[in-house]
């Protein structure tokens, strides 16, 4: 009984020992490490912003269950990196395990502070080094990002409670406060250049009876959930321009997010929108883009304007969580201008109001989710709390258009029927995507006969755009857009958005035709 006791215990302590003996079995790193590259880019960062988080791989190739006895950034605790090895996050680790064939990862983020180190130009590479043991088994991995200045526009934060200011904005004369996080730009901002990107926190409010010029080749960026607010008696004025070789990038204005990462370049819904108040006045976008906000364009009200509300040419709207242009009772000219990939509609012309657009492409390609609108929409009401609101229509012009998408119908003309309310609108020489087989829609208004409404229109011939997905809707030489342009309205707008003539055969669309390569 006794010997088979101690059988037992010894055989006890066998397992035991066996099951614990992994925790002393990892020899010292020889300096053999393998990794998964040999420098992490971090795309590039706005200082003061943080970077998305990256990650590096290190293999251990060997039979043998291996610990490293240092894991550091080169520049220790002033270091931009932060990292997290194994879950565990800091900027030094010891004695970091690696079973043998296996691996572990190390996760990599960077905010350049500004308050640690100074910047050195506007634009500079900030580099360090993950460093692996030392003496003759160091190993290393660079680390690299970009980083840029910027002139930083953002509300003030109470200390005490954490409640960010909100703005208070002038409306007819009195002082009405909002919820709306952001402040009014300050005389000196009323300017923006293109020596510096500017980065917008919350809304920037262009105050009462001030304009807001920006400069050709500026670049505006927006945090989440942020824009640019024009209030009633303010006006913006974007002048970018088309430089003398025809690349749009480098003189026009950009509107997009703060972050720089390629994964972000095409997301919409990132920032809000550029919001035109009721009782804002004549604003001009000139060779703009904007992309990947929420709306690209909120212009409301102010139908009647001596100067339409909004002037919009040479410009081009991409990736919206809802629309490219949401315009509510107010009145717009555009002119050469290429909206693409909304979550709603592309162009949302509501309540009435007063609208022209000649030469420009209208397009819907989204195919993030369903959508349940066109490209397309016009109506003259507005769905209250107790009632329909109407309003009307003056005009809604569509000149040597493009209007086209992935579904099918791609415009549809809302009308809430009232003899009180005008509702005008027509369609010219323009190329439109509109197919009813199921006979969903009637009346006067989808007369494709009546030449007071549609004339010298081609219906769902392939625009033939050379890549949708890239918001890259120049057309081609077999598109159906060709040709079908009216020199009248050609010559009111001479020159496509690059700058080619089109007086003597005009295409639909912003765009003349070329061939692809």
């Amino acid at each position: 009984m006794k010997r088979t006791l101690y059988f037992i215990i010894c055989f006890g302590f066998l397992l035991l020992w066996s099951s614990c003996r992994k925790d002393f079995d990892f020899s010292p790193s020889t300096g053999n490490l393998e990794f998964s590259k040999d420098t992490v880019y971090l795309d590039t960062i706005f200082a003061n912003i943080g970077s998305s988080t990256y990650n590096l791989k290190v293999y251990n190739r060997s039979d043998n269950d291996i610990s490293i006895p240092t894991v550091r950034l080169n520049k220790g605790e002033t270091s931009g990196y932060r990292l997290n090895v194994d879950g565990v996050a800091g900027k030094a680790f010891n004695n970091v395990e690696i079973q043998a064939k296996d691996s572990l990862f190390i996760f990599v983020e960077t905010t350049f502070n500004t308050d640690n180190e100074p910047l050195l130009g506007n634009e500079f590479l900030y580099t360090d080094k993950i460093e692996f043991d030392s003496g003759s088994n160091y190993q290393d991995v660079d680390l690299v990002t970009l980083i840029k200045d910027a002139t930083f526009i953002f509300p003030d934060r109470d200390n005490a409670t954490g409640i960010i200011e909100t703005l208070t904005l002038d409306v007819n004369g009195e002082q009405i406060e909002t919820e709306i996080q952001g402040r009014e730009l300050m005389t000196d901002e009323l300017t923006f250049t293109n020596e510096k990107p500017y980065v917008i926190y919350g809304y920037a409010a262009v105050p009462n009876g001030e304009t807001l010029t920006i400069n050709a080749g500026a670049r505006v960026h927006f945090h989440a959930n942020s824009g640019l607010l024009v209030s009633e008696g303010a006006t913006l004025n974007v002048n970018g321009s088309l430089s003398a070789d025809q690349d749009l990038l480098e003189n026009e204005v950009i509107f997009e997010s703060d972050r720089l990462e390629p994964a972000f370049a095409d997301v919409p819904g990132q920032w809000g929108t550029i919001w035109l108040f009721e009782n804002s006045i004549n604003n001009s976008i000139n060779y703009a883009t904007i992309k990947n906000a929420t709306v690209g364009i909120l212009s409301d009200a102010n139908p009647d304007a001596p100067i339409d509300k909004l002037t919009i040419t040479n410009s081009q709207l991409y990736n919206f969580g809802n629309y490219g242009i949401l315009a509510r009772n107010t009145s717009i000219t555009a002119e050469n201008i290429i909206v693409n990939n909304a979550g709603q509609s592309s162009v949302a012309l509501t309540l009435g109001g007063k609208y022209n657009f000649t030469h420009s492409t209208i397009a819907n390609y989204w195919n993030n989710s369903f959508r349940q609108f066109p490209a397309l929409l016009i109506n003259n009401f507005l769905q209250g709390e107790d009632a329909i609101i109407l309003a009307d229509l003056t005009e809604a012009n569509f000149n040597n258009c493009i209007i086209y998408g992935n579904d099918n119908p791609e415009f549809i003309i809302d009308e809430v029927l009232d003899p009180a309310v005008v509702f005008n609108f027509k369609f010219s020489n323009s190329l439109l995507r509109f197919s009813d087989t199921s006979n969903s829609f009637s009346g006067l208004n989808y007369d494709f006969d009546n030449a007071t409404l549609y004339e010298n229109n081609v219906f769902n011939q392939d625009p033939v755009f050379r890549d949708t997905d890239a918001n890259d809707l120049i057309i081609g030489d077999n598109s159906g857009a060709i040709g079908i342009g009216n020199t009248i309205f050609a010559t009111q707008v001479p020159n496509d958005i690059l700058g080619v003539s089109r007086t003597t055969s005009p295409d639909a669309g912003a765009y003349q035709h070329i061939t692809f390569e």
